[in-house]
């Protein structure tokens, strides 16, 4: 696995605390990128080129996880959740609570044994407020020492490879995403006819409302945005197709419309043009209609006076969980169609 990659999928930065995440953006774009900056809200923006047009690349930064929110007189640590995540994934889990001198803090999310349950409690899905975190201190004072009310918590940082070009890390939405935009921008900063500005944005708090999408596309008021991102796949035991029939390995998804339309709802021009662009250059690729979820896409094209908006989305299994799946060549066929979806942008649009 490539270090850039490794290195994103390891890092912590849940909504709002993306400062990290920035950091590894930020280096790897000020690479090809002649402006990069790091915005207000958090929003990592870097600029290559020179042109009349002003094209957008999006892809989001920031991972599903918790906040410390009370700690018990016993030691022990309640939490909310930041961003969707459900409650039946996080009974036994291993976290890491950050501290404010950025060290991580092993602790694992615990629920009263079933063992001790009432018959009705048993019969219900705990709720996450009804769940803490052991981190082996035995006093509210002890761990008021080393954390703090309002630190972030993250799952166990963990990445590898599964098998050949399936690979498996935490926080793999977005930062797949934002790996495949760090390639397309040094692809594109490799070109000496490109008529365009391009500025690559890495997003903040995309998990919690689509925010950093929306005052960046605002402050760069592109003529065209492409959102990279990942999606669920059908390809897994429970999901019939008539849901989905997103493969692992299949190519990268042309996403058409998000959460049944109250998401985006992809032009027809733009449409056409990233599926000609893609059967044109042999460019593996899937068909993806969503009627749950959305992407900064969302709150994008709606900027504004209205921004011309297309969306990839890489394929990718249990997303929001503690570790996720996806096949490297979608990832790498994401970063194929967005260069060249940008190149026929420039020249056509």
């Amino acid at each position: 696995m490539e270090k850039l990659l490794n290195d994103l999928l390891m890092c912590e930065g849940i909504s709002g605390y993306e400062e990290n995440v920035a950091k590894i953006m930020a280096e790897a774009l000020r690479k090809m990128c002649y402006n990069t900056e790091i915005d207000n809200f958090g929003n990592v923006l870097g600029k290559l080129g020179k042109g009349k047009k002003k094209l957008m690349l999006a892809a989001h930064m920031d991972e599903v996880g918790m906040i410390v929110k009370h700690v018990n007189e016993k030691g022990f640590i309640y939490f909310i959740k930041v961003g969707g995540i459900s409650d039946s994934i996080l009974s036994g889990k291993i976290v890491k609570i950050i501290n404010k001198n950025g060290e991580r803090i092993t602790g694992i999310i615990g629920t009263k044994p079933p063992h001790l349950m009432s018959m009705e409690e048993s019969k219900k899905l705990t709720r996450y407020d009804n769940m803490f975190i052991d981190i082996g201190l035995y006093s509210k004072d002890e761990v008021l020492k080393t954390i703090d009310i309002g630190d972030q918590i993250i799952f166990e940082p963990n990445a590898g490879i599964l098998n050949d070009n399936v690979y498996y890390g935490k926080a793999a939405d977005n930062r797949i995403g934002c790996y495949a935009m760090i390639k397309v921008m040094e692809n594109l900063a490799k070109s000496k006819d490109l008529d365009a500005e391009i500025y690559a944005c890495a997003t903040a708090q995309e998990e919690v409302g689509l925010k950093g999408g929306k005052t960046a596309s605002f402050n760069i008021n592109p003529d065209f945005a492409l959102v990279i991102d990942t999606t669920i796949t059908g390809d897994i035991p429970g999901i019939e197709e008539k849901v989905s029939i997103l493969k692992l390995g299949k190519g990268v998804a042309i996403t058409t419309i998000e959460a049944s339309g109250r998401g985006t709802i992809v032009s027809q021009k733009v449409r056409k043009l990233m599926l000609n662009v893609a059967r044109e250059n042999m460019i593996p690729h899937q068909i993806d209609v969503i009627d749950g979820g959305m992407t900064d896409g969302a709150t994008i094209h709606i900027n504004r006076k209205g921004i011309l908006t297309g969306i990839l989305s890489i394929p990718t299994r249990y997303i929001h969980a503690p570790t996720s799946v996806f096949n490297i060549k979608d990832v790498n066929s994401a970063v194929d169609l967005a260069t060249k979806t940008i190149y026929k942008v420039a020249k056509e649009l």
